[in-house]
C-alpha cells in the first residue's frame, strides 16, 4: 500500500507539471547511453551506430516499455522506432543475454542493444536523443519523455590490412545485429565493458562452401585451420600467450578461467590509442612476445581452436585499451577486400555448417565487389590479398 501511495503521489505531481515546463519534471525511470556511439562504415555502404542504452525503474510500480524512438538532435527527426515486439528482442534485464523482456520490476534495470543504420545520403547526426514511451502498471498511467542525449563520435576509423590471405573468409557473428559479440556486455571490476562490440569470428569456406569436411572432431578438417595470422598494421606487441592446448571441436570447454578465454592470443598496439586482439591460435604457433615490434603482414601465429571456442577460427577485434576484456570495442575498416557472397540464410545456417559440415547457403555477389575502407557486415564472404 505504501508503494502504491508513493506511485499515486508521483503521478499527481507529474499531472500537475506543465507539458513544456522549463523546471525539472519527475520521470519514473533514468536512462543513459553507456558509451557515445562511433559510426562503423559497413560493406553495405551505410554508416551504422551500434551502442547500448541503460534504462532503470525508479518507482514502486512495474514499468512496461511500449516504444523507443531514436531522434536526431536538434531536428527531432526519427532515425529509428522500436515497438514492443522489437524491444522484446533487444532489451535485456540486467544486460544479460537471454533475459530479454519489455517489463521492468521495481528497482530493476535493463540494457537496450541498439543498431541504427543511417542512409548514406544524409549527414551524420552530431547528437541523438531517445524518446521512451512506457506504462506504469499501477495505477495504469502512460508516460513519455525524451532523454539520454548523447553526442555521436566522429573520430577517424582505424584502417587495417588483411589479417588473413585468401578467399572464402566469412565474417561470423559480425556487425551489426548478431548477438554473440554485439551483446557481450560484461560486468568486470565493478563496471560494464563491451570490448567485442565490433568483433568478427573469421572462418573459411572451401570450394564447396563447407567450413569443415569430414569428421567434425578433427581439427585439420576445418578449412581455416592452420592459416597464417597476419599483423594488420605496424605495431608493438603488448601481450601474448602460446601454451594452451587445442580444444576438441563441437562444444565450448567447461570450467575455463577468465584468463584462458582468448586461448593463445596476441594484443597489438597499433598506435593512436587503438589495440587489436587476435585470439584462439594454435599452441606453439605464436611467434611474438610483449615488446616485439612488428610490421604489417608479419606472421603472428596460426589459426587454432584454443580457449573459449567450439571450432577453429580467428577472433579479431579492435579496442581502445590493451585489455581484451576491460576495454571498449571501437569500429574499424579494412583497407581493401573483395566481397564475393553473403549468407543471407542467417546465423542458424552458419551454425549448422560449422556443426555438421553442410554447405553454407551463400548468395553470390555478382560481380564481386572490390571495396575500400569498409567493415564487412555479418556473414559477408570476402577475399583478402596482400
Amino acid at each position: 500500500m505504501r508503494a502504491l501511495a508513493t506511485v499515486l503521489a508521483w503521478c499527481l505531481a507529474l499531472a500537475a507539471a506543465p507539458a513544456m515546463a522549463a523546471e525539472p519534471v519527475p520521470t519514473p525511470f533514468v536512462a543513459e547511453v553507456l558509451w557515445a556511439p562511433n559510426p562503423a562504415f559497413g560493406s553495405d555502404g551505410r554508416r551504422h551506430l551500434v551502442y547500448e542504452l541503460r534504462i532503470a525503474n525508479t518507482t514502486g510500480s512495474g514499468l512496461e516499455l511500449k516504444k523507443v524512438e531514436i531522434l536526431d538532435e536538434p531536428s527531432g527527426k526519427v532515425l529509428l522506432s522500436l515497438d514492443r515486439d522489437d524491444l522484446g528482442e533487444r532489451f535485456a534485464i540486467g544486460g544479460r543475454r537471454g533475459a530479454e523482456a519489455t517489463e521492468l520490476g521495481v528497482g530493476q534495470f535493463g540494457v537496450l542493444f541498439l543498431h541504427v543504420a543511417l542512409d548514406p545520403a544524409n549527414d551524420l547526426p552530431r547528437a541523438i536523443a531517445h524518446r521512451i514511451s512506457l506504462r506504469l502498471v499501477q495505477p495504469g498511467i502512460d508516460f513519455s519523455a525524451t532523454v539520454a542525449r548523447t553526442p555521436v563520435v566522429d573520430r577517424p576509423l582505424v584502417v587495417l590490412g588483411p589479417p588473413l590471405i585468401g578467399a572464402g573468409y566469412i565474417a561470423g557473428d559480425g556487425c551489426c545485429d548478431s548477438i554473440r559479440h554485439v551483446r557481450a556486455l560484461l560486468a568486470l571490476n565493478g563496471h560494464f565493458t563491451l570490448a567485442q562490440r565490433f568483433a568478427i569470428d573469421w572462418e573459411q569456406a572451401d570450394s564447396e562452401n563447407r567450413l569443415v569436411k569430414g569428421d567434425t572432431k578433427t581439427l585439420s578438417n576445418y578449412t581455416i585451420y592452420g592459416r597464417d595470422v597476419l599483423a594488420v598494421a605496424d605495431g608493438t606487441v603488448v601481450s601474448s600467450r602460446n601454451d594452451l592446448p587445442e580444444q576438441v571441436p563441437g562444444a565450448l570447454p567447461q570450467g575455463i578461467t577468465i584468463d584462458q578465454v582468448d586461448g593463445n592470443f596476441v594484443v597489438l598496439d597499433i598506435g593512436g590509442g587503438s589495440y587489436v586482439l587476435y585470439a584462439h591460435m594454435q599452441p606453439g604457433s605464436v611467434t611474438v612476445k610483449a615488446g616485439a615490434k612488428v610490421k604489417r603482414g608479419d606472421v603472428l601465429g596460426k589459426v587454432g581452436n584454443t580457449g573459449n571456442t567450439q571450432a577453429p577460427h580467428l577472433h579479431l577485434h579492435v579496442m581502445d585499451g590493451p585489455s581484451p576484456l576491460l576495454s571498449n570495442g571501437i569500429p574499424y575498416v579494412f583497407e581493401s577486400l573483395k566481397l564475393t557472397a553473403i549468407d543471407k540464410a542467417g546465423t542458424a545456417d552458419f551454425d549448422k555448417a560449422e556443426a555438421t559440415g553442410s554447405p553454407l547457403t551463400l548468395t553470390p555477389v555478382s560481380p564481386p565487389q572490390v571495396l575500400s575502407r569498409v567493415l564487412p557486415l555479418d556473414l559477408s564472404v570476402v577475399e583478402f590479398s596482400r
